[in-house]
């Protein structure tokens, strides 16, 4: 059976490994395409906070159930995995967000995850799939943590949205905010990308580098400035300044998650009476949401996948993704 290994920093190998044993209440799956996203991206760099050396990558996962142990599956069922393994005991469990379990083993970051061949995961993580293509079950975690993040900030209907980095993830966040009928600006150094939220996101107001953000903002909203601003850049200093882009009594969504203290100015972040909120993975619900979209046809989901590679060609392909200029929105590798 056929893995990849992020060995250490800048370093992946394809090596074989020994084919799992689901234990109680697991089914054995087959990994048939997996979603690369910003979170390997970092770990590849070794900026990634929750994560240790070696480690098999993947956490957006489209499966296929090959032995289904003791649940109601059937063997060549279609499935999405929710790649978070929470204990459903702690104080946040108990509450509903699993996302931020206390001892939560993300797929991928804190535990082996999908690069491989087979896996043996909990069934109740496995969600059914009909009526998605394998890609987009591989689309559907990258985009259900937009829809979280979405949630978190209770988005009103005509209210002015920013969000800041037009990657998977803010798109995502974009898709979801304009179901909220939100009015979304998206900002991002890359002028490709923002092409891309207007063509396909139907975005109407784009910013590309702006030297002035601020000012900007306040012309398009007539001085109010956003009410709600999204960050998914994974930039410090683009966090940072984010601070001073919401209006007087607006949210602050922090989507990404960098290894690095995020500072502020107390005096601006008391007069505007900010909300600062983090966002952390997705829930079954968004999951769900997220699905239900796709399925639909409101999430859109095929021009995301800019790059496709197989599981071999990976470790040459992931190095190439991360200079600039790559291009790269979503890229998935069928296993």
């Amino acid at each position: 059976m056929r893995c990849v290994v992020l060995k250490e920093l800048h370093h992946l190998e394809l090596q074989e490994v020994a084919q799992p044993v689901p234990g109680p209440g697991e089914a054995l799956v087959r990994i048939r395409q997996v979603g690369v996203c910003g979170t390997d991206l970092h770990a590849f760099r070794g900026h990634q906070p929750y994560f240790a050396y070696p480690r098999i990558l993947g956490h957006e996962l489209a499966a296929e159930i090959v032995d289904p142990g003791p649940s109601d599956w059937q063997a060549g069922e279609a499935c999405v995995v929710l790649p978070y393994l929470s204990c459903g005991r702690c104080v946040a469990c108990r509450q509903g967000k699993t996302n931020c379990c206390t001892t939560l083993k993300v797929l991928g970051v804190h535990i082996d995850g999908g690069l491989q061949d087979l896996l043996a995961l909990p069934a109740a993580n496995l969600l059914r799939a009909e009526g998605l293509s394998p890609e987009q079950c591989a689309l559907v975690e990258n985009q259900s943590i937009g829809a979280h993040a979405v949630r978190r900030a209770q988005l009103q209907p005509g209210e002015w949205v920013l969000v800041i980095g037009a990657g998977a993830i803010g798109i995502g966040a974009m898709q979801f905010a304009r179901m909220a009928g939100a009015r979304v600006i998206a900002m991002d150094l890359d002028e490709g990308r923002l092409a891309f939220c207007r063509r396909w996101l139907g975005v109407e107001h784009t910013l590309c580098a702006p030297r002035d953000p601020a000012t900007q903002l306040a012309e398009l909203t007539e001085g109010e400035m956003p009410t709600a601003v999204f960050e998914a850049t994974g930039n410090p200093a683009s966090m940072m300044a984010a601070f001073n882009l919401v209006a007087h009594g607006g949210r602050l969504v922090l989507v990404s998650i960098v290894q690095a203290d995020i500072t502020f100015a107390d005096p601006e972040f008391h007069k505007r009476e900010l909300t600062v909120l983090s966002s952390r993975n997705a829930t079954r619900e968004d999951f769900a949401q997220v699905m239900a979209g796709m399925r639909s046809g409101q999430v859109v989901t095929q021009p995301l996948t800019t790059h496709r590679v197989g599981l071999a060609e990976l470790p040459a392909a992931l190095p190439e993704w991360i200079k600039p200029g790559s291009g790269v929105i979503k890229a998935i590798v069928r296993m």
